[in-house]
């Protein structure tokens, strides 16, 4: 059996940091009342990259998990609905 190959590093796109980094500065100018620089924004943003996405990704892909489990159980349920009475 072949071995599957590992899903690469979780990398977001140019427009998703940008995106990101504006909602970092953004919340520390809301929340903190302090400006937050470019550099600052880059490090918080990769913090999260490396260290938050893996662990949000994988409830994510446990929470997919359960949810599919779910949808075979109710297959299985309404497989058994559909047998007729043999009498």
């Amino acid at each position: 059996m072949k071995k599957r190959e590992s899903l690469s590093k979780i990398k977001l796109s140019d427009l998703q940091k940008e995106h990101l980094k504006a909602e970092i500065k953004s919340f520390y100018i809301t929340e903190r009342d302090e400006e937050i620089g470019i550099i600052e924004q880059m490090q918080l943003l990769d913090l999260f990259e490396e260290k938050l996405a893996p662990i949000i990704y994988n409830k994510a892909l446990d929470d997919a998990k359960k949810w599919f489990a779910q949808m075979i159980d109710n297959l299985d349920s309404d497989y058994y609905t559909l047998y007729k009475d043999e009498d």
